[in-house]
């Protein structure tokens, strides 16, 4: 038996391999394709993605509700149908009590409105309009094109301006905010989607809770069931901030539309407890047709119309919100105007309802990671500063004996 040279050469090495192998390149082209499929899914199915976020935001309000029936022996099943039932029984009794009197104060809009614009427009066209004119009347001129022939054509008057933005602004609202709504059908099978799904969302919360845990690996499982949990606190608190928040502005608006003797006060109330669930951009559409009514009485008058309402959204802003919310979720006012604007372009009306609470979900992680490392940042300046600290002073060699 011959032994081995213990002086023998060892092979050279395998050279290294370049670029990227087979297998490597093929699972990243599928996951690309994954990517770009579920994408496109989502994408098509964008309007019942909304419509589930929407019934999960309900659905967590209401599972607040149902864990106090539980308390009581009331199964969650029952007391989530309880829950809904009676709400809808209250909107519904709400609703047929003060239908007369929206019915009527609706036809008093309807036949007020055209009036109200018609005075807005001689009031801006007789230069009594100051600055409102002035900013009105550039636009004018610059749109002003010359005939065929060369002679100059007048600008536009400030009247004709309102009224073509009046029309331009109609059919832009039309198109990106109410074509869902515009199916009554779709409306429909819409709400009773979100009814029956925020139900069994409230129900049993721990199940879907339980789905969305098991795609997540095991050792990161339990900081996903903490950031649920913040998601869950921020959406229901954001949930029931508006929620009290249209009660409050519906009858403070009533009250001071009553007080400044404008016409059709119920219903111009009640526009604005609805529409106030639509953050920032809701207030403003409810003030636009309370200052016109204001118009067909004069022009004061709808001057103390916007004051009241900018009045009431200072208050609301500083005072209310911040005390519902009590720096649960703080977004910055530039940050909501974008993400409206965005959503409402891209998704239209719902992308528009959704717009706040979705970007408050978005942000609760990235607010968790910033508090982490705020913590972190802090441990490492407290430990530089132990480490560079000078030492304390040796104590005297006679104190040192003693």
């Amino acid at each position: 038996m011959v032994s081995p040279d213990p002086v023998a050469p060892l092979p050279p090495p395998a050279p290294p391999r370049r670029g990227w192998p087979t297998v490597d390149i093929t699972r990243a082209t599928l996951i690309v394709l994954a990517l770009w499929f579920s994408l496109q899914l989502l994408w098509s199915v964008s309007s019942l993605v909304l419509l589930v976020f929407l019934a999960t935001l309900f659905g967590l309000a209401i599972s607040r509700g149902v864990d106090g029936l539980a308390r009581f022996g009331v199964r969650r099943g029952v007391g989530a149908a309880l829950i809904v039932l009676g709400t809808l029984g209250g909107i519904g009794g709400v609703l047929g009590f003060s239908a007369p009197t929206l019915i009527q104060q609706g036809k008093v809009l309807q036949q007020e409105f055209p009036e109200a614009v018609h005075k807005l427009q001689t009031w801006l066209d007789s230069g009594q309009g100051g600055w409102v004119s002035s900013l009105i009347t550039p636009a004018a001129d610059s749109t002003a094109v010359p005939a065929a022939d060369g002679t100059p054509v007048a600008p536009a008057q400030p009247s004709e301006m309102i009224r073509q933005r009046i029309a331009e602004g109609s059919k832009l609202a039309a198109r990106y905010l109410f074509s869902f709504v515009s199916n009554t059908l779709a409306a429909i099978t819409a709400f009773v989607l979100i009814v029956f799904l925020a139900m069994y969302i409230a129900a049993e919360p721990e199940v879907y809770r339980g789905w969305l845990l098991a795609l997540v690996p095991a050792p990161s499982r339990a900081e996903a069931r903490r950031l649920f949990a913040a998601i869950a606190v921020v959406l229901r608190r954001w949930l029931v901030t508006q929620l009290i928040a249209m009660i409050v502005i519906g009858l403070v608006s009533m009250s001071v539309l009553f007080m400044l003797d404008v016409k059709a006060a119920f219903a111009l109330g009640f526009l604005a407890g609805v529409l106030e669930f639509i953050p920032t951009v809701g207030p403003l559409l409810s003030a636009i047709p309370a200052v016109l009514m204001g118009f067909t009485d004069s022009p004061e008058k709808a001057a103390a119309v916007a004051i009241a309402y900018w009045a009431i959204q200072f208050l609301e802003n500083n005072l209310l919100i911040p005390y519902l919310m009590r720096g649960e979720m703080d977004l910055p006012p530039a940050l909501t105007l974008v993400a409206q604007t965005l959503m409402t372009l891209v998704f239209g009306f719902l992308g528009l309802m959704v717009a706040v609470p979705l970007t408050a979900a978005v942000l609760v992680p990235i607010r968790l990671r910033a508090q982490r490392e705020d913590a972190r940042e802090a441990a490492l300046l407290a430990a530089a500063e132990v480490a560079t600290s000078p030492p304390p002073p040796a104590p005297p060699p006679g104190e040192a004996t003693a």
